[in-house]
């Protein structure tokens, strides 16, 4: 969350720097820089040393500030409803939100309006906005795009890992071990997370992975129902200690039929869960 001080404005360079309120310090501390240009087609931001204040023009600061604001409310709602802290169905209060935030409601209304989107939140004129049921049709079409491309990444992976490259799978690997010891399925999820972006990584293909997130977003709250379920973490370590295998061995092929196996695992428990948790699904 970027964050600024408030000061004067002076330009540099054609660069015009500036700093802005204080009270958009995160915990205090500054953890951002911005520094911004005028141009006839806009404003040009671009990010500074994280030793200098540098800010942006008075002008545009309620405008960044609101910005800024609306993408830390839609990150934190964002990453509360996939991970089902807020359930499908959970009314979502714009007053309330605000509140928490300390801040108007027009930031909190542009990140709900950015989360209906994105399919996570139904917006009710005259009603109010609940967050969304998980649609159980988008997740075939979700599983067949995340084959493809994850099924691309693993092959080119098996052809160019490292030793090092290995490490750091197995490393991913020990922590999903750990925490499926102790039942953390939260934290285990996340190394789940780490363990497929560093394989989009060793292949050099990390925008894939930046794509994936969006597209298996429906996928991911599905699949937090799933790993309480006994025994299904360390099926989940198991299937990724034999794509692990096959990437150590640089067999693309036995890579990626891998990869298609573990990815075909969240269709069948789709059924169950829906059985399970009606209210989630739609």
């Amino acid at each position: 969350m970027p964050a600024f001080v408030r000061g004067a404005c002076r330009p540099t360079r054609g660069w015009r720097h500036a700093v802005t309120p204080d009270d958009m310090c995160w915990q205090g501390k500054i953890i951002d820089i911005l520094v911004c240009q005028i141009s006839p087609s806009g404003i040009v931001m671009r990010q500074a040393s994280a030793t200098e204040v540098l800010v942006v023009p008075p002008e545009v600061v309620g405008r960044l500030r609101r910005l800024t604001t609306a993408g830390a409310i839609y990150e934190r709602l964002h990453a509360n409803i996939v991970s089902l802290r807020m359930p499908p169905g959970m009314s979502l209060q714009e007053k309330r939100i605000a509140d928490d935030f300390g801040v108007s409601r027009t930031p909190v209304r542009e990140a709900l309006l950015r989360l209906s989107e994105g399919g996570l939140v139904d917006i009710y004129p005259q009603s109010g906005t609940v967050v969304s049921r998980v649609p159980v049709s988008a997740i075939p079409e979700a599983v067949v795009v995340r084959k493809a491309l994850e099924g691309t990444t693993v092959e080119a992976a098996a052809l160019t890992a490292t030793a090092a490259d290995i490490a750091r799978l197995d490393a991913a690997i020990a922590r999903q071990r750990a925490h499926a010891a102790t039942g953390n399925s939260s934290s285990f999820h996340d190394e789940d997370e780490s363990f497929h972006e560093t394989i989009a990584q060793i292949a050099g293909y990390p925008g894939i992975w930046a794509i994936l997130k969006t597209v298996k977003v429906q996928i991911d709250r599905a699949r937090r129902l799933t790993l309480p379920v006994l025994g299904r973490m360390d099926t989940v370590v198991h299937e990724h200690m034999i794509i692990r295998d096959a990437l150590a061995a640089h067999d693309a092929t036995a890579a990626r039929n891998a990869m298609i196996h573990h990815l075909s695992a969240v269709i069948p428990d789709v059924d169950e869960l829906r059985a399970r948790y009606p209210d989630y699904f739609c």
